[in-house]
C-alpha cells in the first residue's frame, strides 16, 4: 500500500552553509544545547553534532591551560576536505594485473581500450579477476595513472571535415551497386566482400590490394607489383586456386570503386561464378567496411611511406593483426574466428 501521509517530512540532504555555521557558533556561545540548535536551524541533532566535532579545535590560554572551541571556518575547511575525498575511489590497485595487461596490449599490440575490455570479459582466464570498464580505462589514461598516453591511442584523434567539391561524373565500370541484392546491405549473409587498393608514396610503386568481408570483417591483403587490372586478376586467380569449387560460396559478390585496376573484375568473377558491383563515383562510404580497414593499415604504413621496400612478411603481419583484433560489433570475437565459423558452416576447411 502506498503511504500518502502528508505529515512525513522528506529529507533533502542539504549541506550546512556559512550562515548556519555562524549561527551554531553564536548559539553555542549562548550556552544552547545541540537539540536546541537543531530545532532553530531545522536540522537533525546528529548533523549539528558532527559539525561541532569537525569545527572544534583545542586553544591555548595565556596561562598555558587549554580549552575547546568551535570555529565555523575550521568546520568549513574540514567539510571541503571531506568532499574532495568522497565519491567512488579508483580501484586501480585492485585491477593492477589488468592495467599491466592493458598497457602491453595498447603499446605493443596497438589494441584499443574497448577491444581489451571486451576480449577480457569473454576470456575464461580473466573470470573472477578484477577488470575495469572501457570508460574507466580511458579515465585512467586521461588522468595519467597508466604508462599509456592519449597519443598512444590509435583512434583518439580529431576528424577534420572536408569541404564538398563538385566533380565531373566518372564512368561506372560495371553493374552499379544499386542493383546489388538488398540482403548484402544487412550484413547477415556471409560471402559479400569489398575491394580496394592502398597506394604508398608514389602511384607507380607497388600497392596493397585489400579485400574485406562485410559480415565477419575478415581482411585479406596482397602486395601487388602495380595498380593494374593484370595484378588484380592474378590475385583473384590465387584465391580461386585456394578455394577451388568453393570460390563462389566464399566470394558471392565483390564491390569495388571505379578505379581502372578493376576494369576487368566483372568478367573475371563471372568466369568463376561470382558477381562484381561498383559503387557510385566518389562515394567511398558505400564501401565503408573496406575504407575503415584501409585506415587501420595507415597506422602501420602512412601515406608518406613508400611500399617499394616493404616485404610481404610485413604485409602478412598487418593482416594477422587486423584479423586477430577483437571487435565490439562481433561480440568481441575476432574476424578470424568468425570467418572460420562461416567456413565450417559451408563445410570448408
Amino acid at each position: 500500500m502506498v503511504n500518502n501521509n502528508s505529515n512525513i517530512n522528506r529529507r533533502t540532504f542539504k549541506h550546512l552553509n556559512a550562515y548556519e555555521r555562524g549561527m551554531i557558533k553564536a548559539l553555542l556561545k549562548e550556552g544552547k544545547s545541540i537539540n536546541y540548535i537543531a530545532k532553530e536551524l531545522k536540522r537533525a541533532p546528529s548533523t549539528i553534532s558532527r559539525e561541532i566535532k569537525r569545527g572544534t579545535t583545542i586553544q591555548l590560554r595565556s596561562d598555558l591551560t587549554t580549552y575547546k572551541q568551535y570555529f565555523p571556518e575550521t568546520g568549513q575547511i574540514v567539510y571541503e576536505k571531506n568532499r574532495r575525498n568522497c565519491g567512488r575511489k579508483y580501484n586501480i590497485s585492485q585491477a593492477e594485473d589488468f592495467i599491466r595487461y592493458a598497457e602491453e596490449k595498447i603499446l605493443k599490440d596497438k589494441w584499443s581500450p574497448d577491444a581489451i575490455v571486451g576480449a577480457c570479459k569473454i576470456d575464461a582466464k580473466w573470470k573472477g579477476k578484477t577488470i575495469v570498464c572501457t570508460k574507466t580505462l580511458y579515465n585512467y589514461i586521461d588522468k595519467g595513472l597508466m604508462k599509456v598516453k592519449n597519443i598512444d591511442l590509435q583512434l583518439k584523434t580529431r576528424i577534420k571535415t572536408k569541404k564538398r567539391r563538385s566533380r565531373i561524373n566518372k564512368r561506372i565500370l560495371g553493374e552499379s551497386i544499386e542493383k546489388r541484392p538488398e540482403a548484402v546491405q544487412g550484413r547477415e549473409i556471409f560471402g559479400h566482400w569489398e575491394i580496394d587498393t592502398v597506394i604508398g608514396k608514389r602511384s607507380n610503386e607497388p600497392v596493397i590490394m585489400t579485400l574485406s568481408e562485410r559480415k565477419t570483417r575478415k581482411n585479406l591483403l596482397f602486395l601487388l607489383n602495380g595498380r593494374t587490372s593484370k595484378e588484380i586478376n592474378r590475385c583473384i586467380d590465387l584465391l580461386k586456386e585456394h578455394y577451388g569449387n568453393n570460390f563462389s560460396k566464399v566470394f558471392k559478390t565483390i564491390t569495388a570503386d571505379n578505379g581502372l585496376e578493376f576494369s576487368e573484375l566483372s568478367s573475371k568473377l563471372e568466369d568463376y561464378g561470382s558477381k562484381a558491383y561498383f559503387s557510385h563515383p566518389y562515394s567511398s562510404w558505400e564501401r565503408g567496411t573496406n575504407e575503415r580497414h584501409n585506415g587501420i593499415i595507415r597506422r602501420f604504413i602512412p601515406k608518406s611511406k613508400s611500399l617499394k621496400d616493404i616485404p610481404i612478411s610485413a604485409i602478412k603481419r598487418i593482416e594477422d593483426w587486423m584479423n586477430s583484433l577483437p571487435r565490439k560489433i562481433l561480440g568481441y570475437k575476432t574476424p578470424e574466428a568468425c570467418f572460420n565459423e562461416e567456413l565450417s558452416l559451408l563445410h570448408i576447411q
